[in-house]
């Protein structure tokens, strides 16, 4: 299946499409990863890419989706993919619509997973990262030894500022703001299904494959 995630910071997005990926031998591709390879390849999109990101800039839509395609026409994406993070704007997804045609491959679903906006920055006010090996936990769900150092490795940990309920506040309107023309770009195609994210892991994967079941 080749299916998009769709969701706010916080809501899920990342374990969902781990468990999709795992299940559905398809890869997750997130754009922070397709960045960080096309950079680490030495591609000539990666170089321009390296090139914008190291001057502090946003990458462009055009080396983005160049990007993108190269990923999306690659063997590993020949039974499928979950796209996570991308499109963000109604240009890039027309854009990904025709890179997908060129391919002759079409989405199956664009999953909208939602949650209250309470419940997001609830969520991430008590998410930590450990500085030493990047692990992510919640405190209020993993229960660990010590919510200071990381039981992974035994490094510190922190809260994001990316975490703080005033950041999160911030980065929820700028989400709200640039994706709903988004969904309602793939709404009206039909291959939308709201997913309501605020139940538990579990819940939310079955609703997940009910929705997907509708496709199949």
């Amino acid at each position: 299946m080749r299916l998009i995630l769709f969701g706010p910071p916080g809501v899920g997005k990342g374990t969902q499409a781990k468990i999709l990926s795992s299940s559905m031998q398809i890869p997750h591709i997130s754009t922070g990863d397709m960045l960080r390879e096309a950079v680490s390849r030495g591609t000539d999109l990666g170089k321009k890419a390296k090139a914008v990101m190291d001057a502090g800039q946003l990458v462009s839509d055009d080396i983005m989706i160049g990007i993108i395609r190269e990923v999306l026409a690659s063997e590993r994406c020949s039974a499928g993919f979950i796209l996570d993070g991308f499109p963000r704007t109604v240009p890039q997804a027309e854009a990904l619509t025709k890179v997908l045609a060129d391919l002759r491959v079409h989405l199956d679903a664009v999953l909208n997973l939602e949650i209250k906006d309470a419940a997001v920055i609830e969520r991430l006010s008590k998410r930590v990262t450990c500085r030493q090996c990047g692990r992510i936990y919640n405190l209020a769900i993993d229960h660990l030894p010590d919510p200071l150092r990381c039981p992974n490795c035994g490094g510190e940990l922190f809260q994001r500022d990316d975490d703080k309920p005033e950041t999160v506040q911030k980065r929820l309107l700028v989400y709200a703001k640039s994706t709903s023309p988004v969904k309602e770009y793939y709404r009206k195609t039909g291959i939308l299904f709201d997913i309501d994210a605020a139940g538990t892991v579990d819940q939310v994967n079955l609703d997940i494959r009910k929705a997907l079941g509708q496709r199949l």
